[in-house]
C-alpha cells in the first residue's frame, strides 16, 4: 500500500476504523487533530456517526404491520 499524501485522504481512509475504536493512539491523535482543522472532514464525520446510530436504531425498532405491508407492495418481482 502506498503512503497517501493528502489529509483529506487519509482521513477518509481512516474514518471507518476510527468509527469502530479499531486505530492507535498515534492514528486518533492524528485524525482528531485532522477532524478539528478541516470543516469538510469534520462534517463527513459527523454523517457517518449519525448514519451509523440511525442504523443501529433501525436494526433494533420492531417495524408496524402497516409498514411492512407498504415496504412489500413496492418490491417488483425480478
Amino acid at each position: 500500500m502506498t503512503p497517501i499524501d493528502d489529509p483529506c485522504e487519509q482521513c477518509e481512509e481512516m474514518m471507518q476504523p476510527y468509527l469502530d475504536g479499531s486505530l492507535s493512539e498515534e492514528e486518533v491523535a492524528r485524525a482528531q487533530k485532522h477532524l478539528e482543522s478541516c470543516s469538510w472532514c469534520a462534517k463527513r464525520y459527523r454523517f457517518e456517526e449519525r448514519l451509523r446510530h440511525y442504523v443501529r436504531v433501525a436494526v433494533t425498532e420492531p417495524m408496524s404491520p402497516e409498514l411492512k405491508a407498504k415496504l412489500a407492495a413496492l418490491r417488483t418481482p425480478l
